[in-house]
């Protein structure tokens, strides 16, 4: 069975969705410096309004509303500051107050004149003050509410301050604190046992064994996962032992919401995740995709699960093409790469029968005019070239029906880090058609 890139991007996203355990789990309520880049689980109210009190924008004078309206600048006399922090006295007619930026607005006044607009353009001394001579200032005319922060004019409340589903960042954690609240609901992680496979497999930090390679794809897809918000139950490697396997699957109801394994899914002689799956409901098949074509979906026991290829090129771009996406959709965390059209700086030759995903420096071309940047190949297809991948910034998309490409054709790429110029996100979802228009 073969499938094209879009139906097992769908195929996995229903899978996931399909994972009750993870919406079934309780919120977790945590300080709000530990919920950066979680979801908020619930609508939550503003216990307060923001501002909770009318205040100045401007360090300046607040002015009477009897004395406002008047056709000639107004000459105050100087009542004693408006410190922020304090609760002043009432403000009388013909009198202005000096009043600093985020102070209460005093009982009375009805707008503030900016310092730089007094005449003189300097508050008075704390010795003026003791001296007991009565000070004055001159004031322009200017109309009511000027620089005046209303109470609630931000949130007002009992009003919904975040809503639901929303990705807690720095701002919304600051409104939150802003808010007076010390912990907030979240959503729980997505919980992923991850496993991977292989006689010829070890640790890295033992000593390589002839004939074995060291483990990359678990610290490859544990922090690929985290990165998207996961939660990840690392496994030992499991050798080429269909009962290993099947005993490292046992007794997982509802503690872990996807497994994910990488290897064991080909067409060898040892393919142990194949085999131990042998009668269960996973599906074995083929996506037209280099790297990347052997995939296994299905579920174990009720829980979701994802074979990955071993190689670990394969295995990332399989992480990047269907999982990081559905995770996002289900969790409410955004997951979708930037992705954005970009020049090759070479021929390349592409599979007609297959999408093709090369690894590429995407190099910004801001300020040229052209709306596009160059991107350099790295590497060649092959799925173990991982030194190529460690120095790619973009995944390059040449899908089916590509065949040879020539340079300065325009293709789509996936950003797989942040970049300086500030690139505009299409679609990454669809690369292969609107990204080029």
């Amino acid at each position: 069975m073969t499938r094209t890139v879009e139906e097992h991007q769908q195929a996995v996203l229903g899978l996931l969705r399909y994972s009750s355990a993870f919406a079934d789990r309780p919120a977790e309520t945590l300080p709000l410096a530990a919920a950066r880049g979680r979801v908020l689980a619930e609508d939550l109210m503003a216990p307060v309004s923001l501002p909770p009190f009318d205040n100045s924008q401007m360090d300046g004078y607040a002015v009477h509303r009897d004395d406002l309206g008047g056709a000639e600048p107004l000459r105050l006399a100087i009542a004693r500051p408006v410190p922020a922090g304090a609760a002043p006295a009432a403000l009388e007619p013909g009198h202005a107050a000096p009043i600093m930026t985020g102070a209460m607005i005093p009982e009375g006044a009805a707008a503030v004149v900016p310092i730089e607009r007094a005449v003189p353009s300097q508050f008075p001394t704390a010795a003026q003050y003791r001296d007991g001579t009565q000070l004055t200032v001159e004031l322009p005319v200017v109309e009511e509410g000027l620089f005046i922060r209303s109470a609630g004019s931000d949130v007002a409340a009992g009003s919904i301050a975040l809503e639901a589903g929303t990705l807690l960042g720095p701002a919304q954690l600051g409104l939150l604190a802003a808010c007076g609240l010390a912990t907030v609901p979240v959503r729980p992680r997505f919980r992923v046992l991850l496993l991977s496979t292989g006689d010829e497999v070890q640790e890295p930090g033992s000593t390589l064994a002839p004939g074995r390679i060291f483990d990359a794809n678990t610290t490859l897809l544990t922090t690929a996962l985290e990165e998207a918000g996961a939660e990840v139950q690392r496994h030992s490697v499991v050798a080429d032992n269909p009962e290993e396997l099947r005993a490292a699957l046992q007794g997982l109801d509802g503690a872990v919401n996807l497994i994910l394994s990488t290897g064991g899914i080909s067409q060898g002689a040892y393919e142990v995740v194949k085999q131990a799956l042998a009668d269960s409901s996973v599906e074995f098949l083929s996506v037209a995709m280099q790297p990347g074509g052997p995939q296994a979906i299905g579920t174990i026991n009720g829980v979701p699960f994802l074979g990955f290829p071993g190689n670990p090129v394969s295995a990332l771009v399989s992480f990047e093409m269907f999982l990081r996406p559905a995770l996002g959709t289900v969790t409410g965390i955004p997951g979708n790469r930037v992705c954005l059209p970009a020049r090759l700086t070479e021929d390349v030759q592409s599979p007609e029968n297959k999408h093709q995903v090369r690894r590429g420096l995407y190099t910004d071309r801001a300020g040229q005019g052209e709306g596009t940047g160059d991107v350099e190949l790295l590497g060649g297809p092959g799925s173990h070239l991982l030194h190529a991948l460690a120095g790619s910034n973009a995944l390059v998309h040449l899908p089916v029906g590509t065949g040879a490409v020539e340079a300065g054709t325009p293709v789509a790429v996936w950003l797989l880090s942040e970049l300086r110029g500030g690139v505009q996100p299409l679609h990454p979802s669809n690369p292969n058609r609107e990204a080029l228009t």
